[in-house]
Order: structure tokens, then C-alpha cells, then sequence
């Protein structure tokens, strides 16, 4: 199995429970890591048989950036569904990071695995 990986995303949007956090934007951080096969791609030396890091990370900048979640929890579960369902990736992980949501802590958040890590 290989990975391809997007570390710190950083996208604005609306996310917490409390009222002013649903009245003013936060930056919240995004590392993505994603099983695939690169053999293809790596053989063709052509983006029409890679995984596109770029695309992956433009439909998650949007998403994120139009969503106005309250949880985190939720946030992780929609982003990992729609990387799944479109870009037909087998297995990831994603960690969704909100820094500076509890004093005294630089970072907080959720990390998810979803999918078959083995790719056999």
C-alpha cells in the first residue's frame, strides 16, 4: 500500500457549539493520508492515473469552507464519506485540528481511520 498525504490544510469555517463560534469564522487544520496503488502513475508518469492530491484537496477546501458543523466529530465523518465515495480511495486517515479550542492546549480534535487498510 501507498500513501498520498496533504499536511496542514488550513480552511476557515464555521464550526463549535457555542454562539459565538457559530458567528465568527475559525481556522481549523487538516491532515488527510490515503491509500492508493502509485504504480500506475508512477509507470504512466500521467495525473490520469495518480490519486490528484490537488483535486482531493480543492473538494475538501470547499466543503469545509461552506460547512457549519458543531462538532468536529461530524466535520471528520462528512469529509472522510466524501473522499471515499469520490475519489474511490480503499482506506484513510484524517485528523481534523482546532487549535485553540480549550485553553492551555495548542492542539485539539479527532483522528479517524475509514475503510480497509489492506489493499491486497
Amino acid at each position: 500500500m501507498d500513501i498520498i498525504y496533504l499536511k496542514d490544510l488550513r480552511i476557515d469555517t464555521i464550526i463549535g457549539i457555542y454562539d459565538w463560534e457559530r458567528q465568527t469564522r475559525q481556522t481549523i487544520i487538516l491532515d488527510i493520508e490515503m491509500a492508493t496503488d502509485i504504480a500506475r502513475a508512477a509507470k504512466s508518469d500521467n495525473i490520469d492515473d495518480a490519486l490528484n492530491y490537488k483535486a482531493v484537496a480543492k473538494r475538501v477546501m470547499a466543503f469545509v469552507s461552506e460547512s457549519e458543523f458543531q462538532l468536529v466529530e461530524t466535520l471528520a465523518e462528512r469529509v472522510a464519506e466524501i473522499l471515499l465515495d469520490e475519489f474511490k480511495i480503499p482506506w484513510l486517515r484524517l485528523s481534523v485540528n482546532k487549535q485553540g479550542a480549550v485553553r492551555g492546549v495548542r492542539d485539539v480534535g479527532v483522528i479517524i481511520e475509514r475503510g480497509k487498510k489492506d489493499l491486497k
